[in-house]
């Protein structure tokens, strides 16, 4: 499974891109739970953000789901900081 996080805006406004494919990862099963835990909670249309506030575009297989600060889920959370962290 590849999962992708794009995260756009910020006072900076610098982008920044992670991409993970777990196929053969020992921990694929905990990455593929939090993914699908993400894609339930993802809402259909634009995230109400706030001025200066990041955005994020996760990806998975052919499913999107569009975020943003200050209003991400738990599992949100946890799947973006660990795909920008490890995916960078």
């Amino acid at each position: 499974m590849r999962i992708q996080v794009s995260r756009t805006g910020g006072f900076a406004g610098i982008a920044r891109h992670g991409e993970i494919d777990t196929s053969g990862r020992p921990d694929a099963s905990e990455w593929e739970a939090l993914a699908e835990a993400v894609l339930a909670a993802g809402r259909g249309g634009p995230p109400a953000g706030v001025p200066d506030g990041f955005r994020y575009r996760i990806t998975v297989g052919d499913r999107t789901v569009d975020c943003a600060d200050p209003r991400l889920t738990e599992e949100q959370r946890t799947l973006i900081s660990r795909v920008l962290k490890e995916g960078a």
